[in-house]
């Protein structure tokens, strides 16, 4: 079994962190901007930066494009596919054909 290092880290709002992986972002200011409700506050958060990263920030907006739009954005995967489509069903939307 391997064990992997994580070094210190600090982002440029000042947040101290240790992570292993060269990822740059910073898990303090991510959950900072993780919303409390909506559709986009159930998804991880590399899925709602790949919605956001295309600007989509409503169901409206996502409903313009098909799941296999939606799986070629980085950061999203298979997982989320089921949440994002239980909250356009709920609002009477649906993934493009």
């Amino acid at each position: 079994m391997t064990t992997s290092s994580k070094n210190k880290r600090t982002c440029s709002q000042g947040h101290t962190y240790y992570k292993s992986s060269d990822c740059p972002t910073c898990p303090i200011c991510e959950q900072d901007l993780k919303p409390e409700n909506g559709f986009l506050s159930m998804l991880s958060a590399p899925a709602r930066r790949a919605l956001e990263n295309h600007g989509i920030t409503t169901l409206q907006e996502l409903s313009n494009y098909s799941e296999k739009d939606i799986l070629k954005f980085h950061g999203m995967g298979p997982a989320s596919l089921p949440k994002l489509r239980t909250a356009l069903e709920a609002s009477g939307l649906s993934f493009k054909e």
